[in-house]
């Protein structure tokens, strides 16, 4: 096992002299931010060592280095994340006890980093903590947002939101590196001139605006080897600061005007792009971060090597859905413009260098972006974009000879759009889905006609989560349970080894041991609602969890809808004997995203009327967690006892949600959607509540037609009592209106949505069957526990070292 190196007291004098160097006080005058600090950048002068004996390793080895490209990385807080994977957890723990410090309060200070949002992120996070734990030579890419998403407050039951400032007090861990800046340039025009020298058409932009993208690294540490790997997010700076002419002129605006546009470009994560300055300043976002990745992977492979030809050989670029797919262009414009490459040669290396990862079939990830606002925000990569498209077309042509309908829907350019998917595609040399059932959809439907011409380019790579996060780390007491039981910590590098604990399913004392821990992890979650929604919640009782982003497929609708069905089941029925059920919810909706807010109101005001209630003697509580983010998850997924994965079949690419907690021992109730399908097949359709219609019906009823959301409301008073509750003032004070959209959207077809397009009333009745095999099934005890345990035992294919280790193998050939 690799040796840390850690120095008890030389780590101790290290908090001690940054107290003093950064505040200027003694150790006893800290306050808990301050020893954050303080303990931060001792834990860093821990790592930097090792960050460049990596280094010196890469320069020397020479590897093929993969550039993860992502608009977002979910990194969660990265202090106890760090010294657990330094093997240095325990004793850092003991040295600051021995100054009269609780790691635990210090860990509470670190802000998460603002850099993502949804499962995307969290899984590019996943990603680049299992590369640097297998060993291999990768950097994570991506922008510094200032202020991320936003921090969701929760006032009168609406979501709220308010700036993210994560980096108010610095970010201890990261280092700024000027020496790698990068000028990017948007807008202008393209002067074309012909060179007698070399016979080459150059290409030359003029009259555009630049700013400078400033890299700032952040170590990502490998568990127990010694090799940290690099995440670089690139910060934007103005190229002049100041135009003193332009002052001096009266020109105030034209003065600060590169101040601007640097500010502007890096401030928040996805701005809000339901409107046209938004899609623009989305599109700079990811032109500037993929142009400046580029730019800097070129040069470090040109430093040491002397022919461009053979880049792939050494660089691959994986574009984490279409968001960074600009990168194909940008990268021939590179060895085109910058390079002087003819086309086919710039072209081979493209194609060799680019894959694409699809992470979900919803209209709004399969990004399009209008052509006017394209070519004029881009001109160069949008004439390299047509040159692709043309070439393309000719050998779709060739394939399909009189087939314009084969045309028209492969193209790149269509309709005024870009198709960044089609380009991701055509140029990417693999295109893989993240959970089998997604892959066989993408083949056979969403992106059939690219598979049936180009059926090499496409595999599955299912998705994964970092055991090391969340297990050793969001629960700590289920983590030593697990080496205790199986004798060995290698579980932590190798989670196959967690199918030996199957035989303790059988074992009454290891599953009361086992229940006993959810148990305490349960209390110190009730401790967290009470602290911070003020609500008292019984740990005794089930805890059916929904955690996610908030999106209509997602289903969150569903779930609160069942909970106002049991509400009114509790009143109208009292004699009968119900078990006590804690829904928890947790997520953001976009800002721009009108109807998921709603839904997040209409949880709350459930809540309000539930909580309140005390006639139902707190059989039933609902709680609605504010800002849902890493640090809060970790302490969530410990506690649940039911996980709830029930978004409508055929819309979920994988989740990863569903793989963290079935690693903590929570069963699944879910549609047989996504990756889902795979966590059934590991753990036994037995161990997991599965209802509603499968993909291929959903699929079915979208083509065909067929269903009508009337005909249940009509048919079955349960569900029609619940859905009139929208609109007859029950959750609302009265007021007849407020949930009116949600109202229509279950029953009413529009111009744009087709009634109940998620199917939530057609799954309602099974999912409302499904919840009741749950309160069977927990009132049996030992079963529970056993069902619990054997999610635990069966989770060995869900870690994102499998999944790191397929890539390697199938597309990057590290």
């Amino acid at each position: 096992m690799y040796n840390p190196r850690f120095e008890k007291e030389a780590f101790k004098k290290d908090v001690t002299n940054n107290i003093k160097t950064l505040f200027r006080k003694e150790l006893h005058e800290a306050n808990l931010q301050e020893l954050y600090q303080a303990v931060s950048y001792a834990v860093k002068e821990a790592i930097i060592d090792d960050w460049i004996e990596t280094q010196k390793k890469i320069d020397k080895e020479d590897p093929k280095i993969v550039y993860y490209m992502s608009m977002e990385f979910l990194m969660g807080r990265a202090l106890g994340n760090n010294l657990i994977n330094m093997t240095a957890y325990k004793e850092v723990k003991e040295a600051l006890d021995e100054l009269g410090i609780d790691l635990n309060m210090v860990e509470d200070q670190e802000p998460d980093p603002a850099l993502g949002n949804g499962g995307l992120g969290r899984l590019a996070a996943c990603f680049l903590d299992s590369l640097a734990t297998l060993g291999y030579a990768a950097y994570g890419c991506g922008i510094r947002y200032r202020y991320g998403m936003f921090k969701q407050k929760i006032k009168d039951g609406y979501q709220v939101e308010k700036p993210d400032n994560w980096l108010k007090y610095g970010n201890p861990f990261e280092l700024r590196r000027p020496e790698y800046a990068k000028e990017i340039r948007f807008g202008g025009n393209i002067r074309v001139e012909y060179d007698d020298t070399t016979g080459k058409t150059l290409f030359k932009q003029e009259n555009y605006e630049s700013v400078l993208a400033v890299p700032y690294d952040y170590p990502i540490v490998g568990y127990g080897n010694g090799q940290v790997n690099t995440l670089r997010i690139w910060d934007a700076e103005p190229i002049v600061d100041f135009q003193l002419e332009s002052f001096e002129r009266g020109d105030y605006h034209k003065a600060v005007e590169q101040q601007n546009l640097a500010k502007t470009i890096v401030e928040v994560l996805y701005p809000n792009d339901n409107h046209y300055a938004g899609k623009e300043l989305r599109l700079k976002q990811q032109y500037f971060f993929v142009s400046a990745s580029l730019q800097l992977a070129v040069d470090k492979y040109m430093k040491s090597h002397d022919d461009i030809h053979k880049l792939y050989e050494k660089a691959t670029f994986q574009m984490n859905d279409t968001h960074p797919t600009v990168a194909v262009a940008e990268l021939m414009r590179i060895l085109l413009d910058d390079y002087q490459l003819e086309w086919n040669e710039a072209w081979e290396i493209t194609t060799k260098a680019c894959a694409y990862t699809n992470h979900t079939i919803m209209a709004e990830a399969l990004e399009k972006w209008p052509i006017d606002l394209f070519s004029r925000l881009l001109p160069r990569v949008y004439q390299i974009i047509q040159e692709i498209d043309r070439r393309f077309l000719i050998k779709v042509r060739e394939m399909y000879p009189g087939n314009e309908e084969k045309v028209k829907k492969m193209a790149i350019l269509r309709d005024g759009q870009v198709k960044m998917a089609h380009l991701a595609i055509v140029a990417g040399y693999s295109v893989n889905g993240v959970a089998r059932l997604h892959t066989e959809i993408l083949k056979k439907r969403e992106l059939r006609d690219f598979y049936e011409m180009m059926p090499e380019k496409f595999n599955n790579k299912t998705n994964g989560i970092t055991q090391r996060r969340f297990l050793m780390h969001g629960n700590p007491l289920l983590a030593d349970w697990v080496t205790e039981k199986l004798g060995t910590k290698d579980w932590i590098t190798d989670l196959s080894l967690m199918s030996g604990l199957k035989k303790y399913a059988e074992d009454d004392v290891a599953r009361a041991e086992f229940m006993e821990i959810k148990f305490k992890n349960k209390e110190r979650l009730a401790k967290y609602i009470l602290e911070h929604n003020g609500i008292e919640v019984d740990p005794r009782s089930i805890f059916d969890v929904q955690v996610k982003r908030l999106h209509e497929y997602k289903r969150q609708l569903l779930n609160i809808l069942h909970v106002m069905y049991l509400y009114n089941q509790i009143k109208q029925h009292p004699e009968k004997s119900f078990y006590p059920r804690t829904f928890i919810f947790g997520a953001k909706a976009s800002a721009g995203y009108v109807r998921a807010k709603e839904i997040i109101k209409l949880i709350n005001s459930v809540a309000e009327v539930v909580n309140n209630d005390r006639s139902i003697n707190g059989k039933l509580k609902v709680v609605f967690i504010e800002d849902y983010r890493v640090s809060n998850a970790e302490m969530i997924f410990a506690a649940a006892d039911v996980s709830e994965q029930i978004s409508t079949a055929s819309k979920e690419a994988s989740g990863t949600g569903n793989m963290k907690f079935m690693l903590n021992g929570a069963p699944t109730l879910g549609t047989m959607d996504g990756a889902n399908v795979e966590i059934v097949e590991e753990v036994g359709r037995e161990n997991a509540f599965i209802f509603g219609l499968s993909s291929d019906e959903v699929m079915n009823y979208e083509k065909h037609g067929g269903y009508d959301p009337y005909e249940i409301y009509n048919n079955d008073p349960d569900v029609r009592r619940v859905v009139d509750q929208l609109v007859d003032g029950t959750y609302a004070d009265g007021d007849t209106e407020r949930y009116r959209d949600l109202y229509n959207c279950l029953l009413k077809s529009t111009p744009y949505d087709k009634a109940d397009m998620y199917f939530i009333l057609k799954d309602f009745r099974s999912y409302a069957d499904a919840q009741e095999q749950v309160e069977k099934a927990y009132r049996n005890k030992d079963g529970w526990a056993k069902m619990a345990l054997l999610n635990t035992a069966c989770c060995g294919k869900f870690s994102s070292d499998r999944t790191i280790q397929e890539y390697v193998d199938d597309i990057w050939k590290l």
